[in-house]
């Protein structure tokens, strides 16, 4: 079963007019949110992106961008320390 986190929050971006289809995002990516399509990588699953970081540094050509440390995966880790429900509204600066 492939694990979801909280829907429409990842800060996850992809530049495709940067991408040349070196793969590296696919490698790298735990959780397998990129896919290869007509030479180029694609975000095809955004709600899986646990905002690790891996694929933003591993893009020789800065096609991505995404704030590792905030989001989905930050708010669960958040939610098991404090015993309350993941939040990703940073709204009230309570976020990382």
């Amino acid at each position: 079963m492939k694990h979801k986190y909280l829907k429409n929050v990842s800060t996850l971006k992809m530049e495709s007019d940067k991408c040349t289809g070196c793969g590296k995002c696919l490698e790298v990516c735990p959780h397998h949110v990129f896919v290869m399509r007509e030479g180029k990588s694609i975000i095809a699953d955004k709600d899986s992106c646990i905002e690790c970081g891996a694929c933003v540094k591993n893009c020789p050509f800065k096609a991505l961008e995404v704030n590792p440390g905030v989001g989905c995966a930050a708010a669960i880790i958040k939610g098991w320390l404090t015993g309350t429900e993941p939040s990703c509204d940073c709204s009230d600066g309570s976020c990382c």
